[in-house]
């Protein structure tokens, strides 16, 4: 089982996926027949396009070439693969063909009806004018899909990167990939089907077989790559055809590397089990096996480790919803081979370390202007006489002058905001997308025990939120309150975590121990610990400015249970600044610490003016943006941290 293939070193990629890449719409109404389903969940996908998610996501030096249309799904698809640190430089505009769909269903576990929308799609227009030998020559490996040889154009793109590719020493995948409804040989409606015999197809195939040192595909694949229906004998036709390392997916059963001879049965070949687990659907599965298979192939460790990753990938894959972004990080994939669960969406630490260890938005240091504050507005409106529907309009202006600050002092990827849904929505909805960091609460305000504004069904509330967005839980918690009330409390923030995890939004836990309840150095400390105790890992806590003694405890608690939490952030309670500043300090030498959320102390006499008619707009704006720039300042002073 030894690895024999040489790669050539010192290329800045290690792989270049070329084929389908194009939206997946996958129900979410498991059991339902696609013409029954009501709701999807909006994926990348198409064959290559996985592999290529799958590989970056595992670590390796990946890339895209292919092509997405001019439009909002195109721009999704390069956002992803962007955001995976897969390279995307070559993955070109078509401004002529949408980017292509695929509505899938999941009836039961080996039943998923699928509907292609590929009609003049844009990766199905890539020409031989998008290929560029340079980019080719950078890379370790070519994998190229079935698909991409079914029709002229692709068949010359395709075959005009292979060229490259012998040409430059890279070395060459085939990815068999074949779907009868994408050569045309089922109606448009049937994408289900997975074999048909076809003679034209066969001879296609092995037409291009000889160029590839690395072919990877299914049993029926295999017999639609040889042309007969006994697998043997079509891996005897494809050994005479090529020289290539040929892995035959064999399902739950595991796989088969040939590297030489084929055996009298596929019995007797080295076959490397596969990982036995609860299945939801095994679509996917064979993109996630390949990724899997390529990470440990392009690394050069031997075929044992390469099919175990393979088939660690995708029984992870099988077991979950989708296929991308199923698709798991080292951290997931040893810990996977490790423990073996046989039941891997129910394991606890295998989905926090899906939740925590994939690619997402880094915060070193962040910079909230909290306006969250309902009933504090709403009782200052009345104060001054003012219409409640005006303070939509302040939060909408305070988004303004964050928008200002951000520009002015050039604070991107620093800035964030707080702000509800009671009178924010507006405000939440500017607040979108800029690239902020967007905060929204869930508690209803002053409630001990913890009560969320939309009741216990806090999970079909958040189905409605841009997944950008960050749930904020004020909770009012001390380890020592009352048993009854304390459980109360610990309760709906296991109910909170786990909503948490189905929607995918991130968590912050803003943990203020009761007033009347003694307040001891310790008391924020183990009120974290217990919390941790029970199974709550929010990415953010929210904390009341930390005595500068019992920050190391702190660090080494957060450290220690949960190493992927993004950190502390400061609040201020409409603390005079002087007082911020003193709370600052203490935080000069944390490592957890990344910034502040504050709100009164910043907005709360700029928007008492506005009310009573002594700022406009504008002055409004400015009042509020100074405010943030000084508490900014003072930050920066006060902890050491460079403008």
């Amino acid at each position: 089982m030894k690895n024999s293939m040489t790669f050539a070193q010192d290329r800045p990629l290690d792989l270049i996926c070329l084929g389908r890449l194009l939206v997946d719409l996958y129900a979410t109404d498991i059991g339902a027949r696609l013409e029954d389903v009501t709701h999807f969940a909006k994926y990348l996908g198409g064959s290559s396009g996985n592999v290529a998610f799958g590989t970056a996501r595992l670590g390796l030096k990946s890339a895209m070439l292919s092509r997405v249309g001019s439009d909002q799904m195109g721009q999704f698809l390069i956002d992803t693969l962007s955001a995976e640190g897969c390279n995307t430089s070559q993955l070109k505009r078509d401004p002529a063909n949408l980017t292509g769909l695929v509505l899938l269903g999941i009836k039961d576990r080996n039943s998923f009806p699928l509907l292609f929308y590929r009609d003049h799609c844009a990766d199905m227009a890539l020409s031989v004018d998008d290929i560029d030998e340079s980019f080719i020559a950078s890379s370790k490996a070519l994998a190229i899909t079935g698909t991409h040889f079914s029709r002229p154009g692709v068949h010359a793109a395709a075959s005009r990167a292979l060229e490259y590719a012998r040409s430059h020493n890279v070395r060459t995948v085939l990815d068999i990939d074949y779907r009868p409804v994408l050569w045309g040989l089922t109606g448009k409606g049937d994408g289900e089907t997975r074999f048909i015999a076809d003679d034209g197809v066969t001879a296609h195939l092995q037409a291009i077989l000889p160029q590839f040192d690395l072919i990877v595909g299914t049993e029926e694949e295999f017999q639609i790559a040889g042309g007969c229906d006994d697998l043997i004998e079509c891996l005897r036709t494809v050994r005479r055809l090529s020289d290539a390392t040929l892995v035959v997916k064999l399902g739950a059963r595991g796989c088969v590397v040939l590297d030489g001879a084929i055996p009298q049965q596929i019995e007797d070949a080295a076959v490397q089990r596969g990982i036995q687990v609860e299945v939801l659907n095994v679509l996917g599965a064979g993109d996630a096996f390949l990724s899997g298979f390529l990470y440990g192939w392009l690394r050069g460790e031997d075929y044992a480790s390469c099919c175990r990753y393979g088939n660690a990938c995708g029984a992870l894959v099988v077991s979950r919803h989708g296929c991308a972004p199923a698709m798991p990080t080292p951290a997931e994939l040893d810990y996977f081979l490790e423990t073996k669960p046989k039941r891997p969406a129910e394991d606890a630490c295998l989905n926090h370390l899906h939740r925590v260890t994939v690619a997402r938005p880094q915060w070193n240091e962040l910079l909230v202007f909290a306006f969250d504050h309902r009933m504090q507005l709403l009782e200052l409106a009345q104060q001054t006489g003012q219409a409640e529907e005006r303070i939509g309009h302040l939060k909408q202006l305070l988004v303004e002058a964050v928008a200002e600050v951000e520009r002015d002092y050039g604070l991107a990827g620093k800035i964030g905001i707080l702000a509800d849904d009671c009178y924010g929505q507006d405000a939440l909805n500017a607040a979108t997308g800029r690239g902020w960091w967007v905060g929204r609460p869930v508690e209803l305000p002053f409630s001990n025990p913890l009560k969320f504004e939309w009741g216990r069904s806090i999970g079909s509330h958040l189905l409605s939120w841009p997944k950008e967005h960050v749930i904020k839980c004020l909770v009012q918690y001390h380890p020592d309150d009352r048993p009854d009330n304390r459980q109360e409390q610990e309760a709906q923030l296991l109910a909170l975590y786990q909503a948490a995890q189905v929607s995918g939004h991130e968590l912050l836990l803003e943990v203020i121990p009761p007033k009347h309840l003694p307040q001891e150095p310790d008391t924020v400390y183990r009120a974290l610990q217990r919390l941790y105790d029970l199974g709550i890992y929010p990415e953010w806590w929210k904390l009341e400015q930390p005595a500068e003694a019992i920050w190391p405890a702190i660090d080494e608690l957060i450290t220690l249970r949960d190493p992927h939490c993004h950190g502390v952030v400061i609040l201020g309670l409409n603390a005079p600044v002087e007082t911020l500043r003193r709370g600052f300090r203490a935080a000069r030498a944390a490592k957890t610490c990344r910034g502040f959320t504050v709100g009164r102390t910043l907005f709360y006499e700029p928007t008492r003016k506005w009310f009573t008619g002594e700022l406009d707009d504008a002055g409004l704006r400015r009042e509020a943006a100074a405010n943030f720039v000084a508490l900014i300042q003072a930050w920066r002073e006060e902890t050491g941290r460079a403008a």
